[in-house]
């Protein structure tokens, strides 16, 4: 089969598109022939050996996916082959077929396309339990989301309206916030401006946002400062850098909550991921939820998807087909 891989890290030129062997047939798994896989940030990070990578080179990167199996262990109950699946956290998914652990899979109900569910699955899950386990918004609440544009950012500002909160999202530049206002966000701030103040501003206590989602990291003082007083401040990314410490003096003063997210934690169980999915689709079919139309890349374009992703051009999701 084919395979997007790499055997040295760096810029998107070490990528390869190459021939791999076939995935070897493994009890309690299934494999899955790939339709579409969705491109992320941490697909970048392991080619530029930020993150630990097991095994030997040539390695594949990718999580997220979707397919139809071809081949079912004898030990695998409730799959056969033909089956429409996905899945949001199955390693080598740049590939044309993938082994996957049949507890990982995700059924897809009729009306979920492979595009769909490989432009939604992880960044749709990780904002479902930011908004609903790390921090439940309730009609009302003003909320502050960073990266307001971006993959998760532009679901969690979704899914916090249509649970009754208001947003206040932040992004880089004027293109991306007239987009963001465009979608029916209330506000919108460029982190050039005097964006905490700015939140401060428009919440309607007059004392800062009831909550604050931070996935740049470096920001994190400033997102307390953002939010009133029993506030709470989600961190659950550091594209922007390490955040700096916080003192937990001013969290006593202030009675602010700070609490982390990572979906690794909620993603523990196969009624688990087909629980959450299943909310996730059912938003989108509902329409709820809207996907933004994905921009996609053969495979074999690895390279200019990648720079693509690095650009930071884009709003959407990337996705590869095989």
């Amino acid at each position: 089969m084919k395979a997007l891989t790499f055997e040295k890290f760096g810029g998107p030129e070490v990528l390869q598109y190459r021939d791999v062997p076939d995935p070897l047939e493994r009890s309690g798994c299934v494999i899955v022939t790939m339709k579409a896989v969705g491109l992320n940030y941490a697909d970048i990070y392991r080619r530029k050996g930020n993150y630990h990578l097991s095994g030997q080179p040539p390695f594949i990167a990718g999580y997220e996916g979707a397919g139809v199996i071809e081949w079912v262990a004898d030990d695998v109950q409730g799959y056969q082959a033909g089956d429409r699946v996905g899945f949001a956290d199955v390693p080598y998914a740049n590939a044309e077929k993938v082994l996957v652990p049949a507890d990982h899979l995700i059924p897809l109900p009729e009306g979920i396309s492979f595009a769909t569910a490989a432009a939604s699955l992880l960044q749709g899950l990780t904002a479902h339990y930011l908004c609903t386990d790390s921090y439940r918004v309730k009609a009302g609440d003003d909320v502050l989301v960073h990266a307001a544009a971006g993959g998760v950012g532009s679901l969690l500002t979704q899914m916090i309206r249509f649970q009754g909160g208001n947003v206040f999202g932040l992004t880089s530049n004027e293109e991306k916030r007239s987009a963001i206002l465009s979608s029916g966000v209330e506000h919108c701030a460029l982190y050039s401006e005097s964006w905490v103040q700015k939140a401060v501003d428009c919440s309607r206590s007059g004392e800062g946002m009831d909550a604050a989602f931070d996935s740049v990291g470096s920001t994190l003082a400033e997102s307390f400062a953002s939010v009133r007083p029993k506030g709470t401040v989600v961190f659950y990314g550091m594209a922007g850098g390490d955040p700096q410490p916080v003192d937990p003096r001013m969290l006593m003063d202030t009675s602010k909550t700070l609490t982390g997210g990572d979906l690794w934690s909620y993603l523990t169980s196969h009624e688990e991921r087909v629980k959450r999915a299943g909310i996730l689709f059912q938003w989108i079919l509902d329409e709820n939820l809207k996907i933004t139309e994905p921009v996609c890349y053969a495979l074999a374009e690895g390279k200019e998807a990648h720079l693509y992703l690095e650009s930071r051009k884009s709003t959407g999701k990337i996705l590869l087909i095989p």
